[in-house]
């Protein structure tokens, strides 16, 4: 399947033995062994290149899966021997990253420098809950999924803030009601969480009684503050993007009540070994747990 695969991406058998360092008969030889398995042929060979036929277009998500789940496999199989080379792959989403993993990427490094990490970030929970069944790492951090067949273990919550510059006449305040926001405009995120089927600024200022009015849209959670930082609009984001990697120059203000969203660890398949130690590590130093009267973003 590696092979079939190496032959997709480059659409020429010449190319692929090159990368494969076989020889192109020796190639072919295992791609026509693979297609009398699976009943047919998955090639069409053409004058210049090749292209999947249909029973390929069928079979190339699975062969992609079934080749990362066998890396995935020897990957943690090194990783929980502590072996030199091994890698955990962490697959999270980019405000987790910017804001909680980077202390415990260095502790992990200091504890166990033998198995290196390798950080695959997403712009939405969406696309990391895909990514992540698709076998492109080996557990995921971020808000957990609403339906995930293999572990989940929950690892805290983040708490969710306002950001406004320091000349904002609010900045002094240490939280504020959202009414008081109805005249503001708002930068938005594309992270910002669908909950009840809108995303959960329309459904939190809809409650409060108006519409927020957007002044721009960023892809990720820290252009939004920096945005806010500078006066564009308001801003909402983690706490911990805030106040550990992009806030410096910016106030924070807690909503009354607070809003705090859930953070888990989830994989595929069990979490042992490199993995388990990694969950036990983000557990043991990740954000603070709940509160009374806290607003939950996850419903």
């Amino acid at each position: 399947m590696e092979y079939f695969l190496t032959v997709v991406e480059e659409s020429s058998f010449t190319r692929a033995a090159e990368l494969l360092h076989v020889t192109q008969p020796a190639l072919s030889h295992q791609i026509k062994a693979l297609e009398r398995t699976v009943g047919g042929a998955l090639l069409e060979r053409l004058p210049r290149g090749v292209r999947l036929t249909p029973m390929g277009r069928a079979f190339l998500p699975h062969a992609e899966r079934s080749v990362r789940s066998a890396a995935q496999a020897r990957r943690a199989a090194r990783a929980a021997a502590g072996a030199e080379g091994g890698e955990l792959h962490i697959a999270t989403v980019h405000a987790v990253a910017v804001g909680i993993l980077p202390e415990v990427f260095a502790r992990w490094r200091r504890a166990r420098p033998g198995v290196a990490l390798v950080l695959h970030e997403y712009a939405t929970p969406e696309a990391l809950a895909e990514q992540l069944e698709r076998g492109t790492a080996d557990l995921a951090v971020g808000p957990p999924p609403a339906r995930w067949p293999g572990p989940v273990v929950p690892v805290g919550e983040e708490e969710i803030v306002l950001v406004v510059p320091f000349d904002d006449p609010l900045a002094g305040r240490a939280s504020v009601r959202l009414p008081e926001l109805a005249d503001r405009p708002w930068v938005r995120c594309a992270m910002e969480p669908v909950v009840q089927g809108q995303a959960f600024l329309d459904l939190v200022c809809g409650q409060a009684g108006f519409t927020p009015r957007t002044a721009v849209r960023t892809e990720h959670t820290s252009t939004a503050v920096r945005m806010a930082a500078a006066g564009v609009g308001v801003a909402t984001a983690p706490a911990h993007v805030v106040r550990g990697a992009v806030g410096e120059d910016c106030a924070v203000l807690t909503v009354e009540p607070p809003w705090r969203r859930g953070l888990a660890i989830f994989s595929r398949v069990e979490l042992t070994g490199a993995a388990a130690a990694f969950t036990d590590l983000l557990a043991d130093a990740g954000p603070p747990g709940p509160v009374r009267g806290t607003r939950t973003m996850a419903g």
